[in-house]
């Protein structure tokens, strides 16, 4: 019995041709994949920063003007009544209790905190100088934390200090937070980020961004 070859032998799919055309197309692709990839994360984290620029927010108009609720009425900043005093005084645990006990009222203190608050919330909020935000609003974070020192179980008049947990609590939490926002470009979205990088002098300085 006579056996027939097939008449057509080139397969359907071009092989050298398609390993061409994505040699070509391949970093264009990866570029908008990356591209594509971060917006989604901007979008995801932008309802975030915007409502932990609220928090950071929150604590300055309450500080400063007392508007009763972790601040009662008549004892804001703007009544006389020092917004780091109380904080700072009450730290009655960790390596420096007597340190924030020298610190606690005094005018430096009090504007460093205060702008601190408000610097922070303004740019989370906007979604602009997120690198700078994250800088010190981590720094913030971390002299918290020290305060509260959770790693202690007792406190320094021997009473239970209650932690929750010895090392992680929400002040790391935000700090980590605001490390992300930053890293992720997350002003971009619903905020003012885009615009606020092609100012020349954002430009120039990268830490700005």
């Amino acid at each position: 019995m006579a056996v027939h070859q097939p008449t057509h032998r080139r397969s359907p799919f071009h092989l050298p041709s398609l390993r061409g055309n994505q040699a070509a197309t391949g970093p264009e692709a990866d570029v908008s994949a990356g591209a594509g990839t971060r917006t989604a994360q901007a979008y995801v984290l932008a309802p975030a920063r915007v409502l932990m620029g609220f928090v950071f927010l929150w604590a300055f108009l309450d500080k400063t003007f007392g508007l009763g609720y972790a601040t009662a009425s008549g004892k804001g900043w703007i009544d006389g009544v020092s917004p780091t005093a109380g904080f700072l005084g009450h730290v009655a645990v960790g390596p420096m209790e007597s340190t924030f006990h020298a610190w606690a009222g005094a005018a430096w203190a009090d504007w460093l905190f205060m702008l601190g608050l408000l610097g922070v919330g303004l740019a989370l909020t906007a979604g602009v100088a997120l690198r700078l935000t994250a800088l010190a609003g981590t720094l913030m974070m971390a002299l918290m934390w020290v305060a509260e020192w959770p790693a202690a179980q007792h406190l320094s008049d021997g009473s239970a200090s209650m932690s929750t947990n010895p090392f992680a609590d929400y002040h790391l939490v935000y700090a980590v937070m605001l490390i992300a926002l930053a890293a992720l470009s997350a002003g971009d979205v619903f905020g003012l980020g885009r615009l606020w990088a092609r100012l020349p002098v954002v430009r120039d300085h990268g830490w700005l961004r």
